[in-house]
């Protein structure tokens, strides 16, 4: 156990899908998961080990932001011996053409503020940070043999959500970052500190050129090309 965990040693599964809303994990639990267990409860964070297609895997979800994310990734990779996270959230596009339930895997994670890399990797001010690219490349694998469509590009995770800035100052300063999020930057950098795999799959749930949104029920219960999709990278650790 952990501060934040209360799952016993050995409850997660080598690979953990990790949504930032705990009903999204209860989602997938409930819709894609056989033999499934609520293994830990604590703040209602919800994390559910089960089988998918008879491989095992855990589904926790993060709460929203890079601190929150950060705890939880930390204490799954160092405590209980997870190897791999990907995260499956939502993002706002920065482009007309990215719309909204079209799916994005990062290719690298562009923050304005270094503060919490800084702190976990003492001296590294880096405002980007990387995912692990074995497991990218297993992604888009996938991707190709379920026929998905998957955009591999530069996301922004931004700390502040209603941020006063607009979409062509947002895209300056990340170097050509196509959609906006808030945790991705942290899962990456947790990862590399612990020498651990991490991705970021996301779904265009708002489009902040056309304003085209969805609603949270939608959010919660309609990414489902992208959770069959990290769902399928199972097989690969067990």
């Amino acid at each position: 156990m952990t501060p934040h965990i209360n799952a016993k040693e050995g409850a997660f599964a080598k690979l953990v899908l990790m949504p930032g809303d705990p009903l999204r994990a209860k989602y997938i639990a409930d819709n894609y998961l056989e033999d499934v267990e609520l293994v830990s409860d604590v703040r209602n964070v919800f994390m559910y080990t089960g089988y998918y297609q008879g491989n095992k895997i855990s589904v926790c979800a993060s709460g929203m932001g890079v601190p929150s994310i950060g705890i939880y990734s930390y204490e799954l990779f160092d405590k209980y011996g997870v190897e791999a996270i990907i995260r499956i959230g939502s993002a706002g596009s920065f482009k007309a053409d990215l719309k909204n339930y079209e799916i994005v895997l990062a290719s690298s994670a562009y923050s304005e503020s270094n503060a919490f890399r800084n702190s976990i990797i003492k001296g590294d001010k880096n405002n980007i940070s990387i995912p692990n690219h074995e497991l990218n490349e297993l992604i888009l694998k996938n991707a190709r043999d379920l026929n998905m469509n998957v955009h591999f590009d530069r996301i922004l995770s931004e700390d502040a959500f209603y941020a006063d800035e607009s979409v062509e100052e947002r895209i300056e300063k990340s170097g050509g970052a196509v959609c906006v999020e808030m945790e991705a930057y942290g899962l990456f950098t947790v990862a590399e500190k612990l020498n651990k795999k991490a991705a970021t799959l996301l779904t265009i749930s708002d489009n902040l050129v056309t304003h085209e949104y969805t609603t949270s029920e939608e959010r919660q219960n309609s990414f489902n090309d992208m959770m069959k999709l990290a769902l399928s990278v199972a097989k690969d650790f067990q």
